[in-house]
């Protein structure tokens, strides 16, 4: 790893000397209470504190390896002389968290700020990977804007079942439709509930978890590779213990998140995303991430740069293979090897002064993982984004992961007001449902669901399950799971819950998607449209009271990130007084 060449700090111009080094009461009770954790004064005296925040927890199985990484953060962090000091922070289980860990992301953005703002810490290692949990750390951290490196809690290891390899979340949908279709029954669900999650680690497949770690490392705010290795892998803790040792000399040279997270770095995360056929949640988070860093990321900016890069990565669900295959093919740095034509190469990373040094090198070791140039399994990047009278601010859909057939179409619209009305009814037959319906999903956005759930990958009815069919197009202003698959148009802003025109689609409403075009479109006049609006009357507020109300009073639409009011906003906060 090159070290950059910049002045070097005094530990007395360390932020912990604030707490621990000046002369007065409060410096006194702070080594006094040092003392009384055990730890001898030549242990961290002028030495850099770095706070771990670890994500860990008995729940999140994505995480549940975590603990025992962080003491390979320490051994990093102790053999470069620094001082670590773990820090627990809350877990978002994608897996177990109700309604949806969305509806917490911001809430671990404002721990993490908040600890590292309040606490005596120079830098942080931060420790995630499960979706919501990398947006959040790097958000807070960046907010918080000290010396800093993520950690990826890494894949799990792929799944297996009789004679197929299986990938989390992709084949779950997979087979659960074959059960619903009567392909398979009990017994073959049993056998694969035991293979299909094999060990720690997030989702093997290209869903949200991994293309977030890899655009934390496209960000320049991981050590290279970081993002793919397994979680099991030994490699993996030898990751995690370098990045400790780095994060030591980052502070030496105050080299902060801030002249890490630029426009152009923001730009390449969003070009890497879409090369690799990445989840749609990685365009609620970047936006959110980025605005955090006090750059304006929009959705404009993700269509134009998925017009300039093509889809590289033959992985889960758009392609054929899975994370563990991505990491010996090369990984990242293989992969972004094949786009530095447009990449920003001259921006600094954690560990080298310019991105083009920490490619140099990289290897591409299977080419039928990570594609050449002039074989793409697509000529644009993965994700579209749409316009229209349905989403006045915006839309998106993974068009490589739809049946092509289904990229072109006009359909009648059958409207759901709500997920568990949905689930109650998607069979009846009375619906009249088609391969030819747009399922309609509202009031599942980031209000209406609340935390904009996972809900937009809708179920097909049972009866066209039987006839063969396996996609059709759904829309929705949830979200889906970036393992998830099909025409489902996602994100619509604004959401039905504020008045946005989904609220006013009917059943038999013509609705057109053409993707080439970027057009979503309800066909009804605009006339038509009005009177609805004028009888339409908004919801009663979800909360009354708790972390719901102040959720629902400064929660941002889609298009924006979902972020915080208050915590999006531009402004200084001042450092807390140690003395």
């Amino acid at each position: 790893m090159s070290t950059q060449r910049r002045t070097r700090k005094r530990p007395d111009e360390l932020r912990s000397h604030q707490w621990y080094g000046t002369e007065g009461l409060r410096s006194f009770s702070h080594r006094a209470r040092t003392r009384q954790l055990g730890y001898l004064p030549e242990e961290h005296l002028g030495k850099p504190v770095i706070a771990i925040l670890n994500t860990w927890s008995d729940i999140n199985p994505c995480h549940v390896h975590l603990r025992d990484r962080a003491q390979a953060v320490k051994r990093g962090v102790w053999q470069a002389g620094g001082f670590p000091l773990e820090f627990p922070v809350s877990t978002l289980s994608e897996t177990f968290q109700k309604p949806t860990p969305m509806l917490y992301r911001n809430l671990l953005a404002m721990e993490t700020e908040e600890l590292l703002r309040s606490y005596p810490v120079d830098g942080a290692v931060l420790l995630g990977g499960c979706d919501k949990s990398t947006p959040a750390l790097l958000m807070g951290a960046a907010s918080a804007d000290l010396p800093a490196v993520f950690v990826p809690a890494g894949p799990m290891l792929p799944g297996h079942w009789r004679d197929e390899v299986l990938g989390s979340g992709t084949d779950m949908w997979k087979y659960w439709d074959d059960k619903r279709a009567g392909l398979i029954g009990d017994c073959e669900i049993s056998e694969l509930e035991r293979g299909l999650a094999r060990s720690p680690g997030h989702c093997m497949t290209m869903g949200t978890a991994s293309t977030l770690t890899a655009a934390a490392e496209a960000l320049g705010v991981t050590v290279p590779g970081a993002s793919s290795i397994p979680a099991v892998d030994s490699g993996h803790d030898r990751m995690a213990a370098a990045s400790g040792l780095r994060v030591v000399e980052l502070v030496w040279q105050d080299l902060r998140l801030s002249e890490l997270l630029t426009r152009e770095a923001y730009e390449d995360a969003v070009a890497t995303v879409l090369a690799l056929g990445g989840s749609t949640n990685a365009v609620i988070h970047l936006i959110a991430m980025a605005g955090r860093s006090g750059v304006r990321l929009t959705l404009d900016d993700f269509d134009r740069i998925a017009r300039t890069v093509p889809v590289l990565a033959d992985l889960r669900p758009g392609g054929r293979y899975l994370m563990e295959d991505f990491h010996f093919a090369g990984g990242l740095p293989g992969f972004l090897s094949r786009l530095t034509d447009v990449l920003h190469l001259d921006r600094p990373t954690v560990t080298h002064p310019t991105l083009r040094e920490q490619l140099d090198g990289a290897l591409v070791h299977n080419p039928e993982v990570i594609r050449d140039r002039d074989r793409p399994l697509a000529q644009e990047g993965g994700v579209a984004v749409l316009h229209g009278n349905l989403c006045p601010d915006g839309a998106v859909i993974k068009h490589i992961a739809a049946e092509p057939r289904l990229l072109e179409h006009t359909g009648p619209a059958v409207v759901f007001d709500d997920y568990r009305t949905m689930q109650a009814t998607i069979n009846d037959p009375g619906l009249g449902i088609t391969e030819d319906s747009v399922l309609v999903l509202r009031n599942a956005g980031p209000l209406g669901g609340p935390g904009m759930p996972e809900y937009g990958m809708l179920p097909i009815p049972d009866h066209l399950l039987k006839q063969g069919v396996r996609d059709m197009v759904r829309i929705s202003d949830a979200r889906m799971s970036g393992t998830s698959y099909g025409a489902c148009v996602l994100h619509i802003a604004p959401e039905s819950y504020v008045g946005g025109p989904l609220a006013l689609v009917h059943d038999g409403d013509p609705i057109t998607l053409d993707v080439a075009a970027r057009v979503l479109r309800l066909e009804v006049d605009d006339a038509e449209l009005e009177r609805r609006r004028a009888r339409w009357t908004a919801p009663p507020p979800r909360y009354e009271r708790g972390y719901g109300a102040l959720y629902q009073d400064q929660m941002t639409q889609a298009d924006t990130g979902c972020d915080f009011r208050f915590l999006a906003r531009p402004g200084a906060v001042p450092e807390p007084y140690a003395g």
